[in-house]
């Protein structure tokens, strides 16, 4: 998945933190989530939060863009965090937070509420501006992505609405980018 290409204008991007999480390091989590789509074509990127709910925001969105031939593509601005969670594996999963499935035994979800379905996980060095984006979903519709994450906001579905030429001070570095597939974000449960 080239790095240019994901970040032209119309393009759907789930932006999102990403750090120590449930006291694993970003990079172990890096190496066992390729090992998980190796083995298994597909992991489970956990993640918590109300501002990209899996049923009212992640789904409608991905499914939108996909329908109209659009990946939807997870780009991951790396941070320092201290994400103290207990290691508690998810055993289940669920597309509607109604009908329950087992997480697969090679996929490993820890210390989150929701998971993100992704095929592909890449380290690049990349940026994003965010300047050059919008809400694509919700109550903060047509908001600029730069407008909207900040403070404790941390992750949005967001729309590439000009071209990524000069990056200006709303542009954040990449340095994960993933590929969602279906479901494309699910609930999760011990």
């Amino acid at each position: 998945m080239g790095v240019t290409s994901v970040f032209e204008r119309g393009s759907a991007i789930l932006y999102m933190k990403v750090g120590t999480h449930a006291r694993e390091k970003l990079t172990d989590i890096i190496a066992r989530k390729q090992k998980e789509i190796d083995d298994e074509g597909m992991a489970m990127w956990g993640y918590g939060g109300n501002t990209c709910h899996p049923r009212t925001m992640v789904q409608p969105f991905a499914r939108q863009y996909a329908a109209a031939g659009h990946p939807v593509v997870l780009a991951m601005q790396p941070m320092d965090s201290r994400h103290f969670a207990e290691q508690l594996r998810a055993e289940e999963y669920s597309v509607d937070g109604e009908l329950w499935r087992p997480v697969p035994e090679p996929i490993n979800v820890v210390g989150s509420r929701y998971a993100l379905c992704i095929d592909s996980l890449d380290v690049v060095e990349s940026r994003l501006d965010l300047s050059d984006t919008q809400v694509a979903v919700g109550n903060s519709r047509g908001k600029p992505g730069n407008s909207y994450v900040r403070g404790r906001v941390d992750k949005a579905c967001l729309e590439v609405t000009n071209d990524q030429v000069c990056p200006t001070e709303a542009s954040v570095r990449i340095g994960l980018i993933a590929r969602l597939t279906e479901p494309y974000a699910v609930f999760l449960r011990n």
